[in-house]
């Protein structure tokens, strides 16, 4: 993995010239959404992770939804359990100790009563899960969250949630896989395309919820990530100008419903 580095912070920064470069001609300011200046980048970007998932992981997810609700379940309530390393380690830092307590509980009852985390047991004991990572903790610490960016594969970022990225890999457990033996790395890609691809499936839903909020698939999905990360970081705390939390009321109920569904499952 070391050995990669070199070569993942070069081909990063060519990644951040070019973007730099797109961002000198796009489109008009009057019409230029003020958090996406570099546009013609992100666009492009989104067109390209458009057509992968079209091509390959949207149909998967498909597949994937058709099994048993139990098997998925159990499949999310696992990578829920390993998430809530990095969502533990996150509240720690943004000073919510009583939360970072609930999540350590958490992660001790499904880990061994859940079955290494099968079973969400902690949900109904009134542990609550909780959704944190490093681009949330920055936020909290003051950190603007700077232009909106596309990344390629991962999808929507900002120029703050986007190195954030590298602390929340390495504080979820699923990726101490990633090593120099064969048998090690299997594992890593194996845990890494199931939890990308259970990802995907509960997020089959809300694809009619973009096609209804905006006739233009790019712009939707940028306002209302955008919204939801503005939404995570305040932890719902309503701001001055708060009238794009209107338009989270669909997403955040097809949420409650997917959660729902989930608990009912088991």
């Amino acid at each position: 993995m070391l050995k990669l580095l070199p070569r993942l912070y070069h081909r990063a920064g060519l990644l951040l010239l070019l973007a730099l470069l797109s961002g000198c001609a796009t489109v008009p300011s009057e019409d230029r959404h003020p958090a996406d200046p570099l546009e013609r980048y992100n666009r492009a970007v989104f067109a390209f992770n458009d057509q992968l998932d079209r091509a390959l992981l949207k149909p998967t997810a498909e597949v994937y939804s058709e099994l048993p609700r139990p098997i998925q379940t159990g499949v999310g309530n696992f990578f829920s359990n390993l998430d809530d390393f990095t969502v533990a380690f996150n509240n720690v830092l943004q000073g919510k100790f009583h939360n970072a307590a609930s999540d350590t509980a958490r992660i001790l009852f499904n880990s061994t009563f859940g079955i290494f985390g099968l079973i969400d047991v902690a949900s109904p004991m009134g542990l609550t899960k909780h959704n944190e990572d490093f681009g949330q903790t920055l936020g909290v610490w003051g950190v603007p969250a700077g232009p909106y960016l596309q990344l390629p594969f991962l999808g929507p970022s900002s120029a703050r949630d986007a190195p954030a990225l590298v602390v929340d890999f390495y504080t979820n457990p699923r990726n101490y896989q990633l090593g120099e033996q064969r048998q090690l790395r299997k594992n890593f890609w194996t845990l890494l395309v199931l939890d990308v691809v259970d990802t995907r499936a509960g997020l089959l839903a809300t694809e009619d919820l973009l096609d209804a909020y905006s006739d233009d698939r790019y712009v939707a999905m940028r306002d209302l990530w955008l919204q939801r990360r503005e939404f995570l970081v305040r932890d719902g705390a309503v701001v001055d100008d708060d009238a794009w939390l209107d338009d989270l009321d669909d997403l955040e109920e097809l949420e409650a419903l997917e959660a729902l569904e989930a608990e009912e499952a088991f």
